[in-house]
């Protein structure tokens, strides 16, 4: 298993890539939920809370694609370094508003200034896809790789966030998360040699890769399983404070991303066969499914043990995010332009984004007016309407795979030399 892995890191700079990229990624697992901790401590309401995480994602979702764009036209070093800075001088608004206690439109506006935080996820897979384009088997286990390290930033992030947030002062584990992402992305920045050259289509392209009829329904299935992430956030740790142990959320969700992070490890090495549309397909049902026992046990067993049930419930269902990310970013690869591909694994990213945006503010309202274990009906109606769009787009997809050239064909075969590889 490890050589498959250890394939991969034989190019130079890829370590140096991926780690930096590491850092500079943790923000995005630490400010949602950082926000949600930080002002229902400092406001006494989930629902503004869950309403300003929702401005940041929402904002991210219109500016990170365009964001991408950029970077595609002009290179990474050139677009991220500024849109960094505007993003930790947004972050810095935001804290200050809410320390001081300053009108609650203020929070939405600073929120608003960070949706510019550039999408190093995509980027790192872009570097990925540079190197490893004609060897689709390492580029499999690559894109692994990295929705590992992905679920590694959310076992981590949200620990640090609300460990921080609630046994140092309120603003602390947003703090953090500012401060990742400007060493972070400095460091990313840095490694120059690796950095995939300005493909001399991305400056002639007029239209945006949102055109793409694959890629659309990828992203209007994102916005669904994004709603899952947001509401699950917000819930779980709703529903640890409501059992008197706030704190706990943030190991309970660490769980959640422990057991995404086991399956992207095994599902890099596996010898895959099928159609990638419809193994995305049931990826999407996977994760409605396992929604089922989370809002039954949340609803049955409560104190100490109901922490450690809905602990047991998110570490299954974090079994199916990692694979079905995996397949999206390949599906991705697949359907967009290479001049265009970090735009494209950005608006995924961007569905996602939406998602946790509707997600985390129905959320926060439902919790308010019902209590925290009513919260987890949330995630199980977004997964739902997941399956219907991933249900319903699967013609486009894979008519998308099959407008590209050899694409479905190329990648089977390169999937069945894996093990031969190793």
């Amino acid at each position: 298993m490890l050589s498959s892995y250890r394939q991969i890191f034989a190019s130079p700079g890829t370590l140096a890539f991926s780690s930096t990229g590491f850092v500079s990624r943790l923000p995005i697992s630490m400010t949602g939920i950082g926000i949600v901790t930080m002002l229902s401590q400092l406001r006494g309401s989930y629902g503004v809370a869950g309403l300003v995480s929702a401005c940041l994602a929402i904002s991210a979702a219109v500016l990170g694609p365009q964001v991408s764009r950029l970077v595609d036209r002009h290179g990474q070093r050139r677009i991220i370094v500024p849109a960094m800075a505007i993003t930790v001088v947004a972050v810095t608004g935001l804290l200050l508003c809410a320390r001081l206690e300053a009108p609650d439109w203020t929070l939405f506006v600073f929120a608003a200034g960070m949706g510019v935080m550039p999408s190093t996820g995509a980027m790192v897979r872009a570097r990925w896809a540079h190197l490893y384009r004609e060897d689709t088997g390492k580029l499999h286990t690559a894109y692994s790789f990295e929705a590992v390290v992905d679920e590694v930033c959310f076992i981590v992030g949200p620990i640090l966030s609300i460990g921080l947030a609630t046994s140092v002062f309120p603003e602390a584990g947003v703090l953090l998360a500012g401060i990742f992402l400007a060493v972070g992305v400095l460091l990313f920045a840095g490694q120059r040699s690796t950095e995939p050259p300005i493909h001399p289509a991305a400056r002639q392209e007029g239209g945006s890769v949102i055109l793409n009829r694959g890629l659309q329904v990828l992203i209007v299935t994102f916005v669904a399983t994004g709603a899952i992430f947001g509401s699950v956030e917000v819930v779980t740790v709703a529903f640890a404070e409501a059992q008197g142990h706030k704190s706990i959320s943030s190991v309970i969700l660490a769980l959640w991303a422990l057991g995404s992070c086991l399956a992207g490890v095994v599902f890099g090495t596996l010898k895959l066969t099928g159609s990638m549309a419809v193994r995305f397909l049931g990826g999407v049902l996977f994760m409605a499914v396992s929604m089922v026992p989370l809002l039954l046990v949340a609803h049955a067993v409560h104190g100490i043990g109901g922490l450690v049930a809905v602990g047991a419930a998110l570490l299954i269902a974090g079994i199916a995010i990692s694979p079905t990310l995996i397949t999206a970013m390949a599906l991705v690869e697949r359907l967009v332009p290479a001049s265009q591909l970090t735009e494209g694994m950005t608006w995924t990213t961007t569905g996602l984004a939406l998602g946790v945006a509707v997600g985390s503010s129905a959320a926060g309202w439902v919790v308010d007016a019902s209590g925290a274990a009513a919260g987890y009906w949330v995630p199980l109606a977004a997964g739902l309407l997941g399956v219907v769009a991933a249900l319903a787009g699967l013609g486009r997809l894979r008519a998308g795979l099959a407008a590209a050239p050899g694409a479905e064909t190329a990648v089977r075969g390169a999937e069945r030399t894996v093990d031969a590889e190793r």
